[in-house]
């Protein structure tokens, strides 16, 4: 098949062509690999391209389907992975210098099953440093460009996989969620994402970030691409601790039957007070309300706790964790690691075990707080991000001013999807997202491809020309501002770093005193008089 737009086909499209040999696998990787190389020095969504194993594995999947041993809907489709995704003998940096010359011995899981369902490895794509933070410019890797314009942000911390689908290099990616890394780029990109219920995706083999709060999934053109992919990576992994049995659905066979009677509750005061998003992006979201209700949903505004509420219990309890994943680096190598980075993580010094225990009983709390709410709507519609800010706009320092609403789906441990629901007047995307209670994947993934056949912002794509340059992005002042934190703020600050093993210099302490007193702002907000018998959340499990 010659066709010169083979970068726009969904992964059910190409599949379509694969399965009936109208499209040969090998054709799909060269025609996506002479792309990438011509698009991506405007782009860097790649770190380790791997163009030549994806074109053996095309090989191979060929002769299979030549022979007559189709293996499914991705066999000969290629894909991205975030690079925190193990990949045997193939560079897995985790963005980040200390990572710089890591060539793991074994594939994560998610990987073989990707394999084993016949997908190719097209290469291993940027994520801000340790799929946290990010954008950073002090990084070995330039910071991922949009794709709908190349100066804007393309959201965190799946940067490369949000980007590499929206330009048509890969037709699906792995991202993972800690905190909205799968859905945030999904919405500033214009693709769909998916962050599963937790416990259904394996993590072995993906570096990680929080061991509490941790998703992978998918990341493609559409909401029936991402069920495909779900379907080969779904499924009991003994080795990781946060899985469980289930059965596994047939996800796309559950798209079909439409959302006639579906209720939604529409989380409507967080982008109207607490949140406040754009004049277009508010329009986007009625307009997309609209369209549920047009498909027969029954659609009424609801509201749960404050983002900020979320928020605080998912920064003391993630920044713990990755604190104990780093701290040998941190301890040794303090220097290598970005100032994005160092500005997230330094902090968690200032949280004691009393906080992270408080922060996990609140968590349970939490959980329980959203079973009402489930038993009275099927599905939460939220807002996504959009449109997206400029790369130099960006401030380290803002993840600890406030909240974000992709949270409260980490938190309750449900699935969340992310889609386009429409552009703003520059012509930058905006997402939405469908929220359900945990193990209502199916449903969720049916309710966003319906959404998705009644509009057709999924199908719009952005235009790159290999004569383009990428515009210059300004290096603005990330000189940490001190003035907020008192002395015996900062006595403490030196004192907790001291006791982890820190020994920071100027500049490296200067960050960890400008978001100090956000810190310990959290824990205060968590220390509340409980209960005696008030559990923690621990590892959360579909009956608990």
């Amino acid at each position: 098949m010659n066709h010169k737009n083979l970068h726009d086909l969904t992964i059910a499209e190409a599949s379509k062509l694969i399965s009936s040999k109208k499209l040969s696998p090998v054709e799909y990787v060269d025609h996506l690999s002479a792309r990438t190389q011509l698009l991506d020095k405007q782009v860097h969504a790649f770190i380790t391209p791997s163009f030549d194993l994806a074109r053996k594995q095309a090989q191979s999947a060929e002769t299979e389907i030549m022979a007559g041993n189709y293996r499914g809907p991705l066999h000969g489709i290629p894909f991205g992975a975030k690079d925190i995704f193990e990949t045997a003998g193939i560079l897995t940096t985790g963005g980040s210098r200390t990572g710089s010359q890591h060539i793991p011995k074994t594939d994560a899981v998610i990987l073989s099953r990707l394999y084993q369902s016949g997908a190719l490895l097209f290469g291993k794509l940027a994520t801000h440093e340790f799929a946290h933070g990010g954008p950073s410019l002090d990084l070995p890797w330039p910071p991922v460009r949009n794709p709908w314009r190349l100066d804007r942000f393309t959201g965190g911390s799946s940067s490369g996989s949000g980007a590499a689908v929206a330009a048509g290099f890969v037709p699906g990616a792995l991202g993972s969620d800690t905190g909205g890394s799968i859905r945030g780029p999904a919405s500033f990109c214009g693709i769909a994402g998916f962050m599963p219920s937790s416990g259904l995706v394996s993590r072995t083999g993906v570096m990680p970030n929080s061991f509490t709060l941790d998703h992978c999934g998918p990341m493609a053109r559409s909401v029936e691409d991402c069920a495909l992919m779900l379907q080969s990576i779904a499924g009991h992994d003994p080795v990781d601790g946060n899985s469980f049995e289930q059965p596994i659905a047939d996800y796309q066979q559950s798209l079909q039957g439409g959302i006639k009677g579906l209720r939604i509750g529409v989380l409507r005061s967080v982008w109207e007070k607490e949140l406040p998003v754009s004049d277009d992006h508010k329009h986007a979201l009625e307009q997309a309300i609209k369209t549920l209700q047009s498909l027969g949903a029954f659609v009424e505004d609801c509201q749960i706790r404050p983002m900020q509420d979320y928020m605080d219990v998912k920064v003391v309890l993630a920044e713990t964790e990755i604190f104990t994943v780093h701290q040998h680096n941190l301890i040794h190598r303090t220097a290598e690691f970005g100032q994005d980075f160092l500005t997230r993580i330094l902090p968690a010094v200032m949280f004691q075990s009393v906080d992270y225990v408080a922060a996990s009983r609140e968590h349970r709390k939490m959980i329980a707080q959203m079973q009402p709410i489930y038993e009275k709507y099927d599905l939460l519609l939220m807002q996504g991000f959009g449109p997206a800010p400029s790369i130099s706009a960006h401030r380290p320092i803002n993840f600890w001013k406030g909240a974000n609403a992709q949270v409260p789906a980490n938190i309750t441990g449900g699935p969340a999807l992310s889609v386009c629901c429409g552009f703003s007047a520059a012509g930058l995307p905006m997402g939405m997202q469908l929220v359900g209670a945990p193990l209502s994947d199916a449903l969720v993934l049916r309710a966003g491809h319906a959404y998705e056949q009644a509009c057709a912002w999924h199908t719009y794509r952005p235009e790159l020309n290999d004569s383009t340059q990428a515009p210059i992005i300004d290096t603005p002042d990330l000189t940490p501002d001190i003035s907020g934190c008192d002395e015996q703020t900062k006595n403490l600050a030196i004192r907790m770093a001291h006791n982890a093993g820190l020994r920071l210099n100027d500049r490296q302490l200067n960050l960890l005193l400008e978001a100090a007193p956000y810190a310990l702002a959290m824990t205060q907000r968590l220390r509340k008089d409980r209960d005696w018998f008030d559990e923690p959340a621990l590892c959360f499990r579909p009956d608990t």
